[in-house]
């Protein structure tokens, strides 16, 4: 895709002056993710009379401009940069009076319903509409946004984020937080409703500290250098496929009627069922060496496992991967492979509540080790919790949210099916995988 680049703007945020930095420390559960980014794209279709090129640049951009520097008040970490000095054991966030967050301003000629549309299109047309961290900063920024107009058609707006600061609940919480403001901007210093109001206290994280050193060291090289994706290949594909509340309960009913567990045994939510199932399809979209080696992973939200729980609107991570490790292909191959995903995962997922910080922390970086090559990876980016459908910065809710990283990797994204229900999944593959993943996948919504 060919971008037109119209403008950078860097936007400060809007708070009361203060002379010295402020100083972040970042807890266990941010040193897991110290050189990882989450990348996200929302799209916005506009109407006949607010679409045009004087419309967008004369009321849009200002607006998001002026309600971006609102947002980032109550935010203010996000306008920092993570950075590790020779003499800290741990990296912080540090944020200076005259740090900023980039926003880019761009233009698209393509066409707004495909790119934004939910069918399959190249990855490389969703990669470029949003923003890299320099591959050669060792102290890279939280944040970084990109606003592209398609005009006469609508816009999205594209998310980079450092995920060592936030994770997929805090960058919905500051993007429904920045729509809010947008929305109802009519003075300087607008209050946020409690639920998307932050809470920046890290002390809160109860956390045995040798867990730190522990992460640390599993990071490697004293580096915090974010990865750039590199240019994706021309047979990658992107596809956004849906699960109804009918698919759902359907795959619900399956594994009942599948498993020979008693139901109460089984751990039945949306989110194990979507899961078990996009996984079983895409390893049998790689069809026979049953012996290869396969693992699941997904992050999970400690918020309310700890003691004591942590804020919602809690600004920073608290989230850790989960993996459940030691199986070959072959166990997904049958018939009877859904519902055994669906067992693996269930039992994961209940095994959260009965295990502490300490056993699961072993549990990952002893599976972690035990890999080995040529492994199948499965993992998964975002919730169908989160509701970023209802953010509207005063233009109309979105018409779709794509998960950009997802494309780096053989990872699933999830998310709420719009407003009505149900659950939204995407993938990337190449062309000729992604046709027999197609297949596989409503098939088995039919049978």
């Amino acid at each position: 895709m060919v971008l037109n680049i119209i403008k950078i703007s860097h936007v400060s945020p809007y708070a009361d002056s203060y002379c010295d930095p402020l100083v972040v420390p970042l807890t266990f559960f941010d040193l897991k993710w110290l050189k990882d980014s989450v990348q996200q794209v929302v799209f916005y279709k506009l109407t006949e009379s607010s679409s045009s090129r004087e419309f967008f640049y004369s009321v849009i951009i200002p607006k998001l401009e002026a309600s971006l520097s609102l947002v980032l008040g109550h935010f203010l970490p996000l306008a920092g940069h993570v950075t590790w000095n020779p003499q800290d054991p741990k990296p912080c966030i540090v944020v200076f009076p005259h740090d900023t967050v980039t926003l880019t301003v761009s233009e698209s000629e393509e066409d707004f319903s495909s790119v934004s549309g939910k069918g399959k299109r190249l990855a490389s047309e969703t990669r470029a509409l949003v923003t890299e961290f320099p591959a050669s900063c060792d102290s890279p920024c939280v944040l970084s946004l990109q606003v592209t107009l398609f005009p006469n058609q609508g816009f999205c707006i594209g998310i980079t984020a450092n995920h060592a600061v936030m994770d997929g609940k805090t960058v919905v919480n500051f993007y429904k937080s920045w729509a809010h403001i947008c929305k109802s901007q009519t003075h300087e210093n607008i209050l946020l409703p409690d639920d998307l109001t932050p809470s920046s206290d890290r002390t809160i994280i109860n956390v045995p500290a040798y867990l730190e050193a522990k992460m640390l060291v599993l990071q490697g090289e004293r580096t915090l250098k974010i990865p750039q994706a590199g240019e994706i290949g021309h047979d990658i594909f992107r596809i956004t496929l849906e699960l109804t509340l009918e698919n759902v309960e359907k795959l619900r009913e399956r594994a009942k009627s599948e498993s020979t567990r008693s139901h109460s045994e089984l751990h039945l939510s949306t989110f194990v069922l979507a899961y078990a199932y996009m996984w079983t399809c895409l390893v049998k979209t790689h069809g026979g060496q049953g012996e290869r080696p396969v693992r699941l992973m997904y992050a999970a939200d400690f918020r309310n496992r700890l003691d004591p729980p942590v804020h919602e609107g809690y600004l920073g991570n608290c989230v850790f991967p989960i993996g459940c490790f030691g199986h070959k292909a072959k166990t997904f191959l049958g018939e009877d492979g859904f519902v055994k995903a669906v067992e693996i995962l269930g039992d994961s997922v209940k095994g959260l509540s009965l295990l502490g910080i300490e056993q699961l922390c072993e549990l990952y970086v002893d599976g972690k080790k035990r890999v080995k090559p040529g492994t199948q990876l499965g993992t998964i980016a975002g919730s169908n919790r989160f509701g970023l459908y209802g953010s509207d910065f005063g233009w109309g809710k979105p018409v779709n949210t794509e998960f950009v990283s997802i494309d780096r990797n053989e990872a699933f994204s999830m998310s709420e099916r719009d407003m009505s229900g149900g659950v939204q999944v995407g993938l990337c593959l190449k062309k000729h995988e992604m046709n027999v993943f197609i297949s596989l996948f409503n098939d088995g919504l039919v049978n």
